[in-house]
C-alpha cells in the first residue's frame, strides 16, 4: 500500500471514529432525562429545551464552523470543538447550582457537535475521495459513524443504572474529550485559495437563489424534527406505555446498528439512481413507519421492529444530501453550504425537541407530537420529490467553456 493510500484509509477510519463518538453521545442523551428530572427537580420541558437549544446552536454554528474548516482544515476545528463538547457535558452536572447551567450546557454541546459531526469531516472525506467513488465513500464513512450509538447507548444505560447519572455523564465527557486525540493525525488541508472559482459570498448567493437547494433545505427540517424527537423522548414514551426501561436503550442501539446498514446502502444507491428521489422516499418511508408504530399495540417486540426500521432510514440522507450539494455547487465551499442546509435540519431538531417536552408537560401524553411528525414528514416528501437538482446555469456555462 502506498503512503498516499495509507493516509487516505487513515482519514476514513479517523473520520468514522470521530463522527461515531459524537453522534453516539448526542443520540444517547435522552437516557438522562428521567434521572436528571428526578435528581435535579427540573421539568421535562426544561430538559427538552436544553436538547432543543443544543440542536439549534448546532445548526446556527454549523455554517461558521464549516467555513473555518474550509479555510483552515478539519484538524484544528475538530480538536477545539471536542473540548467544547466535553465542557458542555461536564456543566450538566452543575445545572442546578449555576444559573441557566442546563441551557449553557446545551449551547456548548451544540457547538461541539457542529465541529465533530458530519458537517466538517464529510467535507474532508469528499475532497479526498475519487469523484467516481465520492457518494459511496461518504456513505461508508457515515455508516461507520453510525455505529457509536450501538455501543454508547447501552454503555450509558449500564452506567446510569450502576453508578448514577452523574458518573455516567462524566464518562460521556471523557469520551467526548478523547476525540481531540483522534483528530491529531488528520492532516487534510483546506482548498487552496488560488483554485477557488468564486467567492464564498457569491457561492452563498447562488445557492440561496437556487430553487432546488431551497426545497432540499426545507425538507431537511423534517429530518431533524422527526429524529430528535425520537431520540429524546422514545425512552420516556415507552415508560408511559409500560415497556421495561432497558428496551429504550436497546432500541437506540438497534437504531445505530441498522443505521449503519441503511446509510451504506443509500450511499451505494445514490451513485446509481436519482438522489433527490431516494431522499424523498426516505422521508415517506419514515413517516409510514411512525404511523404503523402508533397504530399497533406498543410492546418490546413492536418497539424493536420500529427501531430497526427507523435505523435503516436514519442517516441515509447524509450521502444523498452531500452528493447533491457537491455535484450541484462543487466542493470548494462544501462545508459552508452543507452548514446552511443543515441549519434547517437543526431548526427542525429544536422544534421537535422543545415540542415534545411542552406537549408532555401539558397533556402528559405524546399523541399530538407523534401526529406532528407524520404531517411534517409528508410535506418533506412532496418538497424533496419536486426539487430541481440541476446545477446553476452559470456553473453549467463555466464548465462548458472550460471543456
Amino acid at each position: 500500500m502506498t503512503s498516499s493510500r495509507r493516509r487516505y484509509v487513515l482519514l476514513l477510519v479517523l473520520a468514522s471514529l470521530v463522527i461515531s463518538t459524537a453522534l453516539g453521545i448526542r443520540q444517547s442523551l435522552g437516557l438522562f432525562m428521567q434521572p436528571m428530572v428526578a435528581g435535579l427537580g427540573i421539568s421535562a420541558a426544561s430538559f427538552g429545551f436544553a436538547i432543543a437549544l443544543q440542536n439549534l446552536v448546532w445548526g446556527l454554528s454549523q455554517p461558521f464552523v464549516g467555513a473555518l474548516a474550509d479555510r483552515h482544515g478539519a484538524r484544528p476545528v475538530v480538536m477545539g470543538t471536542a473540548l467544547v463538547f466535553a465542557a458542555g457535558l461536564v456543566l450538566m452536572l452543575f445545572a442546578k447550582e449555576i444559573p441557566s447551567g442546563l441551557q449553557i450546557a446545551g449551547f456548548l454541546t451544540g457547538v461541539g457537535i457542529a465541529g465533530t459531526g458530519f458537517g466538517v469531516l464529510i467535507g474532508t472525506v469528499s475532497r479526498a475521495a475519487p469523484p467516481d467513488r465520492r457518494t459511496q465513500t461518504v456513505g461508508l464513512v457515515a455508516a461507520a459513524g453510525s455505529l457509536g450509538t450501538m455501543v454508547i447507548a447501552p454503555l450509558g444505560q449500564w452506567l446510569i443504572a450502576g453508578l448514577g447519572w452523574q458518573s455516567a455523564m462524566l464518562a460521556f465527557a471523557a469520551i467526548a474529550a478523547s476525540m481531540m486525540l483522534l483528530a491529531v493525525p488528520i492532516r487534510a488541508q483546506a482548498a487552496a485559495p488560488a483554485t477557488r472559482p468564486s467567492s464564498l459570498r457569491d457561492t452563498l448567493h447562488e445557492a440561496l437563489a437556487h430553487r432546488g437547494f431551497l426545497f432540499m433545505t426545507l425538507a431537511f427540517f423534517a429530518c431533524g424534527f422527526q429524529l430528535v424527537f425520537i431520540t429524546a423522548y422514545l425512552p420516556s414514551y415507552l415508560a408511559l406505555c409500560g415497556v421495561a426501561p432497558g428496551v429504550g436503550a436497546t432500541a437506540l442501539a438497534l437504531i445505530g446498528l441498522f443505521n449503519a446498514i441503511g446509510t451504506y446502502v443509500f450511499g451505494q444507491l445514490g451513485a446509481r439512481h436519482s438522489q433527490k428521489h431516494l431522499l424523498a422516499l426516505i422521508y415517506l418511508l419514515r413517516t409510514v413507519t411512525i404511523a404503523a408504530f402508533l397504530l399497533l399495540p406498543v410492546s418490546a417486540a413492536t418497539t424493536l421492529v420500529f427501531a430497526a426500521a427507523m435505523g435503516l432510514l436514519w442517516l441515509g440522507v447524509v450521502p444523498l444530501v452531500t452528493g447533491i450539494i457537491g455535484r450541484t455547487f462543487g466542493l470548494t465551499y462544501f462545508n459552508t453550504l452543507y452548514g446552511v442546509a443543515f441549519l434547517s435540519h437543526q431548526v427542525g431538531s429544536f422544534a421537535g425537541a422543545w415540542m415534545g417536552g411542552v406537549v408532555f408537560d401539558r397533556t402528559q401524553r405524546y399523541d399530538i407530537a407523534w401526529g406532528a411528525l407524520i404531517v411534517i414528514g409528508v410535506a418533506a416528501f412532496l418538497l424533496q420529490w419536486t426539487m430541481d437538482e440541476r446545477p446553476p446555469r452559470r456553473r453549467v456555462a463555466a464548465a462548458a467553456a472550460s471543456a
